[in-house]
């Protein structure tokens, strides 16, 4: 699918226009602690004309058929961009916790690590993370590691997805 910039779009979300629109794909969730798994994801990215980007990201576990079996994980949260291509992901999870990455966009590649977790106290035990997104041959690429229940700083996600909106 063709991507065209919005004309009104904001100039401070230039390094971040590639992010926009919905993307769909799967990928492989694995941990010490868990089953290795594949799952499929739905992610949305929007703007409403101010200097930040909306996130809306949703999973579910895939089936060997690769038919969905449940949902796992969602995201809200917001990109916001700052000077020299410094970016903040701000996530909220329904899970009870809250993270705040922090890193720099480059063109098509952004590092993010977690400059701070807050959990409830029903939360599960997470503590950092670092994630990677870029786009490659026009696919959204990304993965993450994580430090959690015991767990040093490790593989746990990675997805591909293609833009279809």
């Amino acid at each position: 699918m063709q991507f065209t910039l919005d004309p009104d779009l904001p100039r401070a979300l230039a390094p971040l226009a590639w992010l926009i629109g919905r993307w769909e794909g799967a990928g492989v969730v694995g941990y010490p602690t868990i089953e290795s798994a594949n799952f499929g994801q739905e992610i949305e990215v929007t703007h409403d004309g101010r200097p930040f980007l909306e996130w809306h990201s949703r999973t579910w576990l895939l089936d060997e058929a690769g038919t969905k079996v449940r949902p796992l994980a969602t995201e809200l949260g917001f990109w916001r961009p700052f000077e020299d291509g410094e970016v903040e992901l701000l996530l909220t999870h329904p899970t009870g916790i809250v993270e705040l990455y922090y890193g720099k966009a480059e063109p098509a590649k952004i590092e993010l690590r977690t400059d701070g977790v807050l959990r409830s106290p029903q939360a599960k035990e997470y503590n950092a993370g670092t994630r990677l997104y870029g786009l490659v041959n026009s696919n959204l690429m990304w993965a993450m590691d994580m430090a959690a229940v015991g767990q040093p700083l490790q593989s746990h996600l990675s997805a591909e997805l293609k833009r279809v909106g």
